[in-house]
């Protein structure tokens, strides 16, 4: 049973785009657990009377509650945004991944017929 080389091609093709999108969820969950960090964040910060701090690498820094805030807002918006343009992306690659498997396996069902009737 010799498989053809384009076959074989697709199938690389599929390990590849299956590799692409495990990488594009894991992507996606870093972000979504970022998203949470910064929701926590806020909702910490509405709850605070006193001082808020604000930790750069190493470093612990009073701030004001309101830029900070707005610090935080703008960094779940661009999260929010990585997240939608990732799912695109993968949307993209999970059609083309069914259409390159139905490809594969028709190609497989030819081969397994053409090989029975010798």
């Amino acid at each position: 049973m010799d498989i053809q080389k384009e076959t074989q091609e697709k199938i690389a093709q599929l390990q590849m785009l299956e590799h692409s999108l495990n990488n594009f969820v894991s992507q996606k969950q870093n972000f979504q657990s970022q998203i949470l960090e910064v929701e926590n964040a806020l909702n910490e910060m509405q709850n605070c009377k006193g001082k808020v701090y604000k930790i750069t690498g190493n470093v612990m820094f009073e701030s004001e509650k309101e830029p900070l805030s707005k610090e935080l807002n703008e960094k779940k918006d661009l999260l929010d945004l990585r997240i939608k343009s990732l799912e695109k992306q993968e949307t993209a690659l999970e059609e083309k991944a069914k259409k390159l498997q139905a490809e594969v396996m028709e190609e497989l069902d030819k081969h397994m017929k053409n090989g029975n009737s010798d």
